[in-house]
């Protein structure tokens, strides 16, 4: 007897021995079902060895307890303590699986089916677990044989005789006898509707691929015919009504549970289209409709039950055109938006612990090797195996994927596939997701053979399998092109020039000759820049085909590296800041305007790097602005010079503009992309119109220093017109001002008109000098008298001409005004002098709203260009940007005296000043801003992605597919969004009909 306060020598044998409730755990062993080995050292080195030595015993009771007889109680016990390799199975069968410990007190005699240890028990095939089920004869009786069959399977598995690929295979072939048995069932529940048909049944997914789970979903696919003389339509709906029976009686749950559910929606048109087909009616659905990821599932298709000739037909006809699946459109696209669509719909709380749909997850290896089979499985039909692990072994010994990478996928692929074999063993459900309990963490920890720290081991495993995973599923793809025109280790496969012209022209490259060129340039020889770039390009390579134009993107990222290469910091930038090689690659690859930018100036590729709070390319203020290019201009040795500055700074500028709003409209790997297309909008037109004012203050002080010193004759102010005014610029915009001066006290009028007038024309002389920097364009047509106008004029000239001459769309272009450069006292009162004149006390009256509606007909008529579709014109088409603002500046001018909402140059703000004012619906008001920010986005694209100016959608597939992806829309969607600028625009033509034609 044990004293009090003192633990018995058992129970610190217990916890020796792995128990974690070494009390339950004595009080068991003191049950009298195990007196007679309970003494027996063999037990408790036995139960000590299984996963979980607590469950294993509980098990062990349970089944002695539930044997019919004390005769077949000591059976059980003499074979567990005389017979190891039955011991073995057994417990470890309890120690891993309360499910079939469930099983086994059931069904007490089934444990016999462990103590056989014949050969041919070692492997079984489909026709040893057919003999297994041949007994079933309904539900009840094919559950029971199906889980004594599994038994045997998981026996093999916990005891190491099986390995996973092993296990997989035996899973996928009882799964196949199951089917069998299930169709034999229902068949013979209807022999009239079997007689009716031939039906046979296609194995999908991971049954198909002979890879199976513990618990999964069997994807099926039917195929029947009539059989003999038989009406089709009535031997279509026989075979319908087995396969439902075959389902049913797999899926549904009886006493003995369920087996697993059988699902039939990889079929064409998915739960919409009929359970049954015949052959001709699949072979037109995959000839006219089926996408991409439908020839992806068919990898993987296997005839496994029912008429197997009509299956092995099916698999025939369909095989040549899920070989031709990569010769699609944006197949490489397709299968990765596949891939993230699935990774987007995991809900946030469960995504750290995602085996199989999680980043670096067992998805992640399936789809880059399928991805590869199908790229490469057309000329190579050693790739064609539905099994992932053979495939990627095929891949490596083809040179398809480098061997130490296809080792290391493997590896995690079969650690992770055994961690969701454990998690589904122990209750035998359908689960992918990592436990939190800590019990369950360690029971698989131990069944893994990790037994010094279950826990932390399984998790350091576990999170190093997945790095792995995240890091070379891509790059698995991209890697053998660079070994295709490097040097190689001796016996290193090498990925033939065929076959990586093929693997380009997947990726979506036009010219594969070129790119393997520039790889062979970037990564050839034996320099550390050389290696760094062999690290970098996989990565690249991946991102340049996520773009419009990965053509482009490979040949700008070799010009920037061929620029940049020897100096230090460029590749380290790259390869140790985490946002600039996808920033780069971004900009690099989503058309002309921002690698021209750069190339004038590489050195600004700094700007893309996340150093500096990662504020890089966040838009600086127009007074940082100002104060740099004033700053270089009073640096400089005359005019020249002083303007090449601020123009280079300008350059700089625009880039970090531009590249900004490619990242953010395309979103990296870390952040999305900006969902508010408005915030993009109001980010490009303030950052370059400040750009542009500081620009024209930093060349106004330049031309001033260099012509007179520090005192001009004359006062001297720029006024920022339209877009300008409305800090609405576009790339591409020129700059709309007014000039105003005001003589100096004592100077002449003519001397000081003379000077101004010389400050304009040197400015704009300056700002348009050939250079490498872009030119910036002074528009100054909104004066008085226009062209014919004087180009400067004095405040009080102004004054006396608006006073006696102005015209209704001079004060709708006053609407913008604003003061942008020069001397802000004069610029103020000039502002004073006009806004009498853009808000008219008491609104316009009816003549002037008439003239402003003819002016705007008129326009639409004369000035839309001839042959341009009107319905895809951003700027004067129907709902475009004119219509929106004439329809804002018309409730400005007849309100703005009373709202002081209205007061601004800014389109957006104006509007939601007049929403606010209850002078437009909320409803109306929304339709207008998305038209305007639309088209402006638009506008903005095509500046982008042309490297000029333009109003209307580009003609060329690659550059309006570019325009597609900077406006959210996937490769192969441009028809999408060419029809949803269309009813964008018309909605907000029947806004601006109403508004301002007055209905």
């Amino acid at each position: 007897m044990t004293a009090p306060g003192r633990r018995s020598s058992t129970f610190t044998r217990l916890l020796r021995h792995g128990f974690t409730h070494p009390s339950a755990a004595e009080r068991l062993l003191e049950s009298p079902e195990l007196a007679p080995i309970r003494n027996d050292p063999v037990l408790l080195e036995a139960l000590g060895a299984a996963a979980d030595p607590d469950l294993t015993l509980d098990g062990l009771v349970k089944l002695v307890e539930a044997q019919p007889d004390p005769t077949s109680q000591r059976e059980l016990l003499d074979t567990v303590i005389a017979a190891k390799p039955l011991r073995d199975r057994l417990l470890g069968v309890l120690g891993a699986s309360a499910a079939l410990a469930d099983h086994l007190a059931r069904h007490p005699g089934d444990w016999q089916a462990l103590a056989m240890y014949e050969p041919r028990d070692l492997h079984p095939e489909v026709e040893e677990f057919e003999q297994g089920l041949a007994g079933a004869t309904d539900p009840v009786s094919l559950r029971v044989a199906y889980r004594r069959c599994l038994l045997s399977i998981a026996a093999r598995d916990v005891c190491g005789t099986t390995d996973l690929a092993q296990t997989a295979a035996e899973l996928a072939d009882l799964a196949t006898a199951t089917l069998r048995a299930a169709l034999a069932i229902a068949r013979a529940a209807a022999p009239e509707d079997a007689s009716q048909c031939r039906l046979a049944v296609i194995a999908m997914g991971k049954c198909g691929g002979h890879e199976l789970n513990y618990v999964s979903d069997v994807d099926v696919i039917f195929v029947g015919e009539a059989a003999g003389d038989a009406d089709e339509a009535k031997a279509l709906r026989s075979a319908t009504k087995l396969a439902s029976h075959m389902m049913r009686i797999c899926s549904e749950t009886t006493v003995e549970g369920s087996i697993w559910p059988v699902d039939a929606n990889l079929r064409p048109e998915g739960r919409n289209g009929p359970l049954v087909r015949t052959l001709s009616s699949h072979l037109a659905y995959y000839r006219r409709w089926a996408k991409t990821w439908e020839f992806q599932a068919l990898l993987k298709a296997r005839p496994v039950a029912g008429d197997i000739e009509l299956g092995e037909e099916y698999v025939a006809a369909l095989e040549p055109m899920v070989w031709k699946a990569a010769e699609r459109d944006n197949f490489v696209a397709d299968v990765q938006k596949m891939r993230r669509r699935v990774v987007e719909n995991i809900p946030v709380s469960e995504l750290d612990r995602q085996l199989k749909l999680g980043p670096g997850g067992l998805r992640d290896v399936e789809f880059a090797v399928q991805l590869l089979q199908l790229v490469h499985g057309r000329d190579d039909a050693s790739l064609r195996s539905g099994t992932t692990l053979d495939a990627l072994q095929a891949l490596a010994a083809g040179g398809y994927v480098g061997r130490a990478d296809a080792a290391q996928l493997d590896s995690a692929y079969r650690f992770l596939r055994s961690m969701e074999h454990r998690i589904q063993l122990y209750r035998l459900r359908r689960t992918h997701l990592v436990p939190e309990d800590e019990a369950d963490l360690r029971r698989i920890g131990r069944s893994l053979g990790l037994r010094v720290d279950p826990v932390a081991e399984l998790n350091r495993e576990w999170r190093r399998h997945s790095s792995v995973v995240r890091r070379l599923h891509e790059k698995l793809f991209y890697r053998p092109l660079l070994d295709a025109v490097a040097q190689l280790a001796p016996g290193e496969a090498r990925l033939s020039a065929g076959a990586a012209r093929e693997r380009l022209i997947a990726l979506g490259y036009a010219d594969p000759a070129a790119a393997l060129r520039h790889l062979e340039a970037l990564a050839s020889g034996v320099t550390r820049k050389a290696a760094i770039q062999r690290t970098l390009l996989p990565v690249l390579l991946g991102w340049f085909a996520d773009s419009a134009d990965p053509d482009a993107g490979l040949l700008n990222f070799r010009k920037v590296s061929d620029a940049l290469g020897k100096t230090p910091w460029y590749l380290r930038l790259l390869r140790d800041e985490g946002a600039a090689a996808e920033n780069l690659a971004r900009v690099l690859s989503a058309g002309r305007l921002a690698p021209d930018l750069l190339m004038r100036a590489p050195e600004a590729v700094a700007l893309l790097g996340d150093g500096d709070g990662g504020t890089g390319l966040e838009p600086r203020s127009r007074a940082h602005l100002e104060q740099e290019i004033l700053a270089a201009v009073g640096r400089a040795d005359g005019g020249v010079q002083a303007v090449t500055a601020a123009r280079g700074v300008r350059r700089r500028e625009l880039f970090r503009t531009a590249a900004a709003d490619i990242v953010d409209s395309y979103g990296t790997e870390t952040k999305p992309a900006e969902a508010d297309q408005g915030a993009l909008v109001d980010r490009v037109g303030g950052a370059v119109s400040d750009l542009t004012a500081a620009t024209l203050s930093g060349t106004l002080r330049a031309v001033v220093r260099e012509g007179w010193g520090d005192t001009l004759p004359t006062r001297f102010a720029i006024i920022g017109m339209g877009r300008f005014g409305g800090h609405e610029l576009g790339y591409g915009s020129d700059a709309d001002v007014l000039f105003v001066h005001e003589p100096q006290d004592g100077v002449d009028e003519h001397e000081a008109a003379a000077a101004a007038n010389r400050v304009v024309s040197e400015m704009r002389r300056l700002l348009q000098v050939p250079s490498a920097d872009p030119p910036l364009l002074i528009d100054a047509d909104l004066r008085p008298e226009g062209k014919s106008g004087p180009l400067v004029r004095t405040l009080n000239s102004y004054a006396a001409y608006y006073r006696r001459w102005s015209l209704v769309w001079e004060s709708q272009a006053l609407l913008r005004a604003e003061p942008v450069a020069g001397d802000a006292e004069l610029a103020g009162r000039f502002i004073e002098l006009i806004d009498p004149l853009r808000y008219p006390a008491e609104g316009l009256g009816d003549d002037a709203v008439r003239e402003i509606r003819r002016l705007k007909a008129r326009m639409e008529s004369e000035r839309l260009p001839r042959g341009s579709d009107p319905k895809l014109h951003s700027k004067l088409g129907p709902g475009g940007l004119s219509d929106v603002e004439w329809t804002v500046q018309l409730l400005q001018l007849q309100h703005g005296w009373a709202e002081p909402g209205l007061r601004t140059t800014r389109t957006r703000e104006a509007l939601a000043a007049a929403c606010a004012a209850g002078l437009i619906p909320a409803e109306e008001a929304a339709i207008l801003d998305e038209a305007w920010v639309l088209a402006t986005r638009v506008r903005n694209a095509v500046m982008l992605v042309r490297g000029r100016a333009g109003d209307t959608f580009p003609s060329d597939a690659r550059e309006l597919a570019a325009v597609g992806r900077y406006l959210g829309y996937e490769p192969g969607h441009v028809g999408d969004m060419l029809d949803a600028y269309r009813r964008t625009a018309r909605r907000a033509r029947g806004v601006v009909e109403e508004l301002f034609y007055g209905g």
